[in-house]
């Protein structure tokens, strides 16, 4: 069974800077992608950022130039540096893994809170 672990979330003010990790543990086979969504209290889960197992990356657009995910997918371990935090970036933080075989999981969660 695969576990998805995040660490690193938090309160940060404005234009501050996080750096989320996740560690994937369980079966590693057939791993397409790794990646971050999130959701905000009363909206639904959003795309943040992929890292495809052949390490093409893929962001959404509010966080091009502001977020950057990195890491290996073989390893399946995952990092998201956000740089430049909004208000409108709180939200619960889900680290993401799409596998051939186990469909996608996600992790339990990293709250990030962005607040002056």
């Amino acid at each position: 069974q695969v576990r998805l672990v995040e660490s690193g979330g938090g309160l940060v003010q404005p234009g501050g800077s996080l750096r989320l990790s996740c560690a994937a543990s369980g079966s590693s086979f057939s791993t397409v992608s790794m990646g971050w969504d999130r959701q905000a209290p009363g909206k639904q889960r959003e795309m943040v950022a992929t890292l495809s197992s052949g390490g093409i990356t893929n962001y959404a657009d509010f966080v091009k130039g502001r977020f950057t995910i990195s890491g290996d997918t073989a390893s399946e371990q995952i990092y998201l540096q956000m740089n430049n935090l909004k208000p409108e970036d709180t939200a619960v933080y889900y680290c993401r893994r799409l596998s051939g075989l186990t469909g996608i999981v996600w992790g339990q969660g990293s709250q990030v809170t962005v607040s002056s």
